[in-house]
């Protein structure tokens, strides 16, 4: 029987299913969607649609760079629990997702998922909902970030708390040597540790800037200082705050008589080279997510009278 893609379509909003797989079941049952149907519930594929629904907040945040250093990829993904996230075969898997989006050329996380999976005979996306079906949560490739080097340097990373925060940062540099890849480790550190906005104050938008002074101007107002004598304190508030929000700024957390800036400063004049960093990235696992708060007991004895 010709399997049409009205019937593919069809089957995969019963389903849930990832196309490939339902075009597959639609084969193997010539045709027969009912049978199809059941063919995705014996290989546990038409159960992981049911599991997309559930917040999926832990996870782990892993970089993948090439043997140049010229290039890496830094992605997301999302399990339900902690426990699935410290699974070898869930780490596996977002390795190879970070192996791919460092090789990919898509532009958003759906167009990474429609791309060839590197294992082979499916895309990212079906390999995503076979991954689903077997691990038995909601899992969920929620961003990514690819650099490709704009000039001489180095891209480095940094993976803290075994995949809870990952930093990717590209150092500009005409010296590529064994110091700078470690100086590019100590910052991506210094970033997973203080959290930095911005690499220095000419990075900063100035609507950014008007809109921390609005807040500090009404925070000194709320605290008794009269509005037209706020300015004063508010400024040097700003400054202070925007040296934290600086990376080359901040006071440099393995010696705290440098900042970032003169520590990176000594390391150009080590290696003979001006280093400087041009951009970089910080992703810690679930943030910005609004994690569902159960009692573990409650869960336990809710599933145990099932």
């Amino acid at each position: 029987m010709v399997i049409t893609a009205g019937m593919v379509k069809e089957l995969r909003e019963l389903s849930g299913a990832g196309m490939s797989a339902c075009k597959n079941a639609l084969t193997e049952a010539d045709g027969n969607m009912e049978r199809a149907g059941e063919i995705l519930r014996e290989k546990g594929l038409a159960a992981a649609a049911k599991k997309a629904g559930r917040v999926a907040a832990e996870g782990l945040v892993l970089v993948s760079t090439n043997d140049a250093r010229d290039k890496g990829a830094i992605v997301e993904v999302n399990s339900e629990t902690d426990f699935v996230a410290k699974n070898q075969d869930f780490i596996n898997f977002v390795s190879q997702v970070a192996s791919q989006a460092l090789c990919s050329s898509a532009a958003n996380v759906d167009g990474l998922a429609s791309e060839p999976w590197a294992g082979g005979g499916m895309t990212l996306g079906e390999a995503l909902t076979q991954k689903i079906a077997t691990i038995g949560e909601n899992i969920n490739i929620r961003r990514f970030v690819r650099f490709e080097a704009e000039g001489s340097g180095a891209v480095v990373d940094y993976i803290h708390g075994g995949g809870k925060v990952a930093v990717m940062a590209e150092l500009s540099s005409e010296k590529i040597c064994d110091a700078l890849i470690e100086a590019g480790r100590n910052v991506c550190m210094q970033i997973a540790a203080m959290s930095p906005k911005f690499v220095s104050r000419s990075d900063i938008p100035e609507e950014f800037i008007a809109k921390e002074r609005e807040i500090l101007t009404q925070q000194a107002i709320n605290e008794g200082t009269k509005p037209e004598f706020a300015g004063k304190k508010v400024e040097g508030r700003l400054n202070k705050e925007l040296k934290e929000y600086c990376l080359l700024e901040q006071e440099y957390v393995k010696d705290g008589e440098l900042t970032v800036a003169s520590y990176l400063k000594g390391v150009g004049d080590e290696i003979g080279s001006n280093v400087s960093v041009r951009r970089f990235v910080r992703f810690e696992t679930g943030e910005g997510i609004e994690k569902k708060k159960e009692d573990f007991a409650e869960e336990v004895s809710k599933a145990m009278n099932v």
